[in-house]
């Protein structure tokens, strides 16, 4: 798993990229994994602003975007890495920036 190297502070927006290529059915791993991560990510409780997945052109999952408050990169590359989809292997590259909310 490949994490991009740009420094954080505060508010994280973590994006969480699955395999592209036609070997990679990744479908039932996301399904047996998905309960152990919702609860990770309600965990964070109100540190979470946002998660979903990625959708490719066929509508098929291919990644996750997750917004998170938290406090520096090593907290992010730790939330990252705690993630039960990351420790199942489903994620092929991790990006993490700082993202700044305008509105609402």
């Amino acid at each position: 798993m490949k994490v991009n190297p740009t420094p954080i502070s505060s508010t994280s927006l973590i994006g969480l990229n699955w395999p592209h290529n036609e070997k990679s059915n990744l479908l039932p791993l996301c399904q047996e994994n998905r309960p152990a991560h919702v609860d990770y990510l309600k965990s964070f409780g109100d540190q979470l602003f946002a998660a979903g997945p990625l959708l490719d052109e066929g509508e098929q999952m291919c990644g996750s975007v997750v917004i998170l408050d938290l406090p520096d990169r090593q907290a992010a590359e730790a939330f990252a890495a705690g993630d039960p989809y990351a420790k199942a292997g489903l994620f092929e590259q991790v990006t993490i920036d700082r993202w700044n909310r305008v509105l609402p």
